[in-house]
Protein backbone atom coordinates (compact mmCIF):
# COMPACT_ATOMS: atom_id res chain seq x y z
CA UNK A 1 0.00 0.00 0.00
CA UNK A 2 1.94 3.21 -1.28
CA UNK A 3 1.94 6.16 1.43
CA UNK A 4 1.11 9.88 1.69
CA UNK A 5 3.69 12.48 2.76
CA UNK A 6 2.97 11.99 5.59
CA UNK A 7 3.12 8.23 5.96
CA UNK A 8 -0.25 7.20 5.77
CA UNK A 9 -1.65 4.42 3.70
CA UNK A 10 -3.53 5.21 0.92
CA UNK A 11 -6.86 4.23 -0.20
CA UNK A 12 -8.75 5.50 -3.63
CA UNK A 13 -11.38 2.99 -4.32
CA UNK A 14 -14.19 1.58 -2.30
CA UNK A 15 -13.10 -1.57 -3.08
CA UNK A 16 -9.60 -0.63 -1.50
CA UNK A 17 -11.29 0.10 1.68
CA UNK A 18 -12.65 -2.57 2.05
CA UNK A 19 -9.49 -4.47 1.46
CA UNK A 20 -7.21 -1.98 4.20
CA UNK A 21 -9.97 -2.80 6.48
CA UNK A 22 -10.16 -5.95 6.42
CA UNK A 23 -6.39 -6.26 6.72
CA UNK A 24 -6.18 -3.87 9.85
CA UNK A 25 -4.82 -5.81 12.82
CA UNK A 26 -5.49 -2.83 15.58
CA UNK A 27 -7.02 -0.04 16.18
CA UNK A 28 -3.90 2.01 15.76
CA UNK A 29 -3.17 0.12 11.56
CA UNK A 30 -6.97 0.61 11.44
CA UNK A 31 -6.31 4.63 12.39
CA UNK A 32 -3.32 5.41 9.82
CA UNK A 33 -5.06 3.94 7.36
CA UNK A 34 -8.14 5.44 8.09
CA UNK A 35 -6.65 8.84 8.17
CA UNK A 36 -5.36 8.08 4.63
CA UNK A 37 -8.20 7.27 2.41
CA UNK A 38 -9.31 9.09 -0.98
CA UNK A 39 -11.99 7.04 -1.84
CA UNK A 40 -15.17 9.83 -2.15
CA UNK A 41 -13.46 12.34 -4.06
CA UNK A 42 -16.31 15.22 -3.54
CA UNK A 43 -15.27 14.65 0.37
CA UNK A 44 -12.07 14.52 -0.43
CA UNK A 45 -11.95 18.38 -2.08
CA UNK A 46 -14.57 19.50 0.36
CA UNK A 47 -12.30 18.62 3.08
CA UNK A 48 -9.30 19.93 1.53
CA UNK A 49 -10.56 23.27 0.60
CA UNK A 50 -11.84 23.38 3.76
CA UNK A 51 -8.27 23.05 5.23
CA UNK A 52 -6.73 25.81 3.13
CA UNK A 53 -9.95 28.65 3.75
CA UNK A 54 -10.28 28.04 7.09
CA UNK A 55 -12.29 30.20 9.10
CA UNK A 56 -11.62 33.31 9.74
CA UNK A 57 -10.79 32.73 14.03
CA UNK A 58 -8.81 29.64 13.00
CA UNK A 59 -6.63 31.45 10.16
CA UNK A 60 -3.65 30.72 12.10
CA UNK A 61 -3.73 27.03 12.66
CA UNK A 62 -3.07 24.37 10.66
CA UNK A 63 -6.17 22.11 9.75
CA UNK A 64 -5.78 18.35 9.42
CA UNK A 65 -7.90 18.23 6.52
CA UNK A 66 -7.93 14.22 6.21
CA UNK A 67 -10.27 11.85 7.36
CA UNK A 68 -10.71 11.67 11.15
CA UNK A 69 -9.96 8.28 13.21
CA UNK A 70 -11.87 7.09 16.36
CA UNK A 71 -10.97 7.59 19.37
CA UNK A 72 -11.10 5.35 22.77
CA UNK A 73 -9.20 2.32 23.90
CA UNK A 74 -9.61 -1.34 22.46
CA UNK A 75 -10.78 -2.82 25.51
CA UNK A 76 -14.16 -0.57 25.61
CA UNK A 77 -17.57 -2.21 26.12
CA UNK A 78 -19.62 1.00 24.60
CA UNK A 79 -18.80 2.66 21.50
CA UNK A 80 -20.35 5.94 20.52
CA UNK A 81 -21.31 6.42 16.72
CA UNK A 82 -21.81 9.79 15.70
CA UNK A 83 -22.00 11.47 12.07
CA UNK A 84 -19.45 13.12 10.60
CA UNK A 85 -16.75 15.13 11.38
CA UNK A 86 -17.30 18.74 11.59
CA UNK A 87 -15.52 21.14 9.06
CA UNK A 88 -13.88 23.33 11.55
CA UNK A 89 -14.41 20.81 14.43
CA UNK A 90 -12.27 17.49 13.67
CA UNK A 91 -11.07 18.05 10.00
CA UNK A 92 -9.73 20.64 11.92
CA UNK A 93 -8.25 19.28 14.78
CA UNK A 94 -7.78 15.85 13.28
CA UNK A 95 -9.79 14.14 16.68
CA UNK A 96 -13.39 12.79 16.29
CA UNK A 97 -15.83 15.49 18.22
CA UNK A 98 -13.21 17.96 18.95
CA UNK A 99 -13.07 21.77 19.07
CA UNK A 100 -16.51 22.35 18.51
CA UNK A 101 -20.11 22.45 20.33
CA UNK A 102 -20.98 18.95 19.54
CA UNK A 103 -17.69 17.69 20.93
CA UNK A 104 -18.10 19.95 24.33
CA UNK A 105 -21.97 17.89 24.40
CA UNK A 106 -20.76 14.41 24.18
CA UNK A 107 -17.24 14.81 25.90
CA UNK A 108 -19.18 17.02 29.30
CA UNK A 109 -21.72 14.13 28.55
CA UNK A 110 -19.00 11.32 29.06
CA UNK A 111 -16.84 12.78 31.66
CA UNK A 112 -20.34 13.04 33.71
CA UNK A 113 -20.79 9.46 33.02
CA UNK A 114 -16.86 8.45 34.50
CA UNK A 115 -15.84 7.80 30.97
CA UNK A 116 -14.03 10.52 29.78
CA UNK A 117 -11.03 12.48 32.76
CA UNK A 118 -12.00 15.83 31.41
CA UNK A 119 -15.09 17.39 30.06
CA UNK A 120 -13.81 19.19 26.86
CA UNK A 121 -11.96 18.06 24.65
CA UNK A 122 -10.36 20.94 22.51
CA UNK A 123 -6.94 19.38 20.46
CA UNK A 124 -5.15 16.21 19.83
CA UNK A 125 -2.80 17.23 22.50
CA UNK A 126 -5.00 18.35 25.60
CA UNK A 127 -4.55 15.29 27.76
CA UNK A 128 -8.23 13.84 27.28
CA UNK A 129 -8.53 10.06 27.58
CA UNK A 130 -11.30 8.22 27.86
CA UNK A 131 -12.33 4.91 29.47
CA UNK A 132 -14.12 1.72 28.84
CA UNK A 133 -15.81 3.88 25.69
CA UNK A 134 -15.04 4.39 22.08
CA UNK A 135 -15.75 7.35 19.84
CA UNK A 136 -16.29 7.27 16.05
CA UNK A 137 -18.58 8.62 13.30
CA UNK A 138 -19.94 6.90 10.47
CA UNK A 139 -18.42 8.97 7.83
CA UNK A 140 -15.20 10.14 8.46
CA UNK A 141 -14.58 13.10 6.23
CA UNK A 142 -15.97 16.25 7.01
CA UNK A 143 -18.90 16.43 4.44
CA UNK A 144 -20.36 19.85 2.62
CA UNK A 145 -23.64 20.92 4.13
CA UNK A 146 -23.16 18.03 6.65
CA UNK A 147 -24.45 15.71 4.38
CA UNK A 148 -23.08 12.84 3.49
CA UNK A 149 -24.25 10.95 0.38
CA UNK A 150 -25.50 7.19 0.57
CA UNK A 151 -22.61 6.25 -1.39
CA UNK A 152 -20.58 8.00 0.38
CA UNK A 153 -21.94 6.20 3.43
CA UNK A 154 -21.42 3.21 2.00
CA UNK A 155 -17.93 3.26 0.62
CA UNK A 156 -17.25 4.64 4.52
CA UNK A 157 -18.94 1.79 6.18
CA UNK A 158 -16.03 -0.85 6.38
CA UNK A 159 -14.26 1.28 8.52
CA UNK A 160 -16.58 1.16 11.04
CA UNK A 161 -17.21 -2.61 10.75
CA UNK A 162 -13.57 -3.05 11.47
CA UNK A 163 -13.54 -1.05 14.21
CA UNK A 164 -16.32 -2.38 16.06
CA UNK A 165 -14.72 -5.98 15.31
CA UNK A 166 -11.57 -4.64 16.83
CA UNK A 167 -13.87 -3.90 20.43
CA UNK A 168 -13.64 -7.94 21.60
CA UNK A 169 -15.65 -6.55 24.73
CA UNK A 170 -18.09 -4.52 23.18
CA UNK A 171 -21.74 -4.93 24.87
CA UNK A 172 -23.17 -1.55 23.90
CA UNK A 173 -23.30 0.88 20.92
CA UNK A 174 -24.73 4.47 21.43
CA UNK A 175 -26.14 5.91 17.95
CA UNK A 176 -26.19 9.45 17.72
CA UNK A 177 -29.14 10.65 15.35
CA UNK A 178 -30.90 9.35 12.44
CA UNK A 179 -27.97 8.97 10.35
CA UNK A 180 -25.87 6.81 12.18
CA UNK A 181 -28.71 4.44 12.73
CA UNK A 182 -29.52 4.06 9.42
CA UNK A 183 -25.59 3.43 8.48
CA UNK A 184 -25.24 0.84 11.34
CA UNK A 185 -27.70 -2.00 10.42
CA UNK A 186 -25.81 -3.50 7.04
CA UNK A 187 -22.62 -3.03 9.28
CA UNK A 188 -24.06 -5.35 12.01
CA UNK A 189 -25.58 -7.20 9.27
CA UNK A 190 -22.39 -7.95 7.88
CA UNK A 191 -21.08 -8.80 11.05
CA UNK A 192 -23.70 -11.37 11.79
CA UNK A 193 -25.69 -10.07 14.08
CA UNK A 194 -29.60 -10.97 13.33
CA UNK A 195 -31.23 -8.09 12.23
CA UNK A 196 -34.94 -7.56 12.85
CA UNK A 197 -37.32 -6.83 10.83
CA UNK A 198 -38.90 -4.10 10.12
CA UNK A 199 -35.96 -2.45 11.35
CA UNK A 200 -36.29 -0.65 14.45
CA UNK A 201 -37.20 3.00 13.57
CA UNK A 202 -34.56 5.76 15.60
CA UNK A 203 -35.58 7.80 18.26
CA UNK A 204 -34.53 9.01 21.08
CA UNK A 205 -34.19 6.26 23.89
CA UNK A 206 -35.09 3.29 22.07
CA UNK A 207 -33.40 0.43 23.04
CA UNK A 208 -32.51 -2.25 20.87
CA UNK A 209 -30.85 -5.86 21.39
CA UNK A 210 -29.30 -8.26 18.88
CA UNK A 211 -28.03 -11.12 19.06
CA UNK A 212 -24.87 -12.26 16.78
CA UNK A 213 -21.09 -14.16 17.15
CA UNK A 214 -19.96 -12.53 20.26
CA UNK A 215 -22.97 -12.59 22.45
CA UNK A 216 -26.28 -10.07 22.75
CA UNK A 217 -25.46 -6.15 22.17
CA UNK A 218 -27.29 -3.37 22.54
CA UNK A 219 -28.64 -0.64 20.46
CA UNK A 220 -29.29 2.51 21.97
CA UNK A 221 -30.67 5.60 20.65
CA UNK A 222 -29.93 9.46 20.84
CA UNK A 223 -30.77 12.66 19.35
CA UNK A 224 -27.84 14.08 17.64
CA UNK A 225 -25.83 16.31 19.62
CA UNK A 226 -25.66 18.99 17.26
CA UNK A 227 -26.22 23.24 17.89
CA UNK A 228 -29.76 22.55 16.14
CA UNK A 229 -30.67 20.21 18.66
CA UNK A 230 -28.82 21.33 22.08
CA UNK A 231 -29.95 24.94 20.90
CA UNK A 232 -33.29 24.53 20.53
CA UNK A 233 -33.78 21.99 23.51
CA UNK A 234 -34.54 19.03 21.38
CA UNK A 235 -31.87 17.18 23.47
CA UNK A 236 -30.98 18.31 26.84
CA UNK A 237 -28.07 17.30 29.19
CA UNK A 238 -30.51 15.26 31.56
CA UNK A 239 -31.80 13.28 28.18
CA UNK A 240 -28.30 13.03 27.08
CA UNK A 241 -26.97 11.40 30.56
CA UNK A 242 -30.17 9.40 30.74
CA UNK A 243 -28.86 7.57 27.43
CA UNK A 244 -25.33 7.15 28.86
CA UNK A 245 -26.15 6.26 32.27
CA UNK A 246 -27.78 3.00 30.50
CA UNK A 247 -24.85 2.43 28.47
CA UNK A 248 -22.85 2.18 31.24
CA UNK A 249 -25.62 -0.03 33.07
CA UNK A 250 -25.81 -2.28 29.96
CA UNK A 251 -22.07 -2.51 29.84
CA UNK A 252 -21.46 -3.56 33.38
CA UNK A 253 -24.24 -6.51 33.12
Amino acid sequence: MALDPDGYPVTRTPAGVRRGAAAARDLAVLDDRVSGCRACPRLVGWREEVAVTKRASFRDEEYWGRPVPGLGPADARIAVVGLAPAAHGGNRTGRVFTGDRSGDWIFAALWRAGLANQPTSMARDDGLELTDVRVAAAVRCAPPANAPTPEERDACSPWLARELALLPRLRVVVVLGGFGWTALWPVLAEAGYAIPRPRPAFGHGVEVTLTGPRGPLTLLGSYHVSQQNTFTGRLTEPMLDAVLTRATELAAG
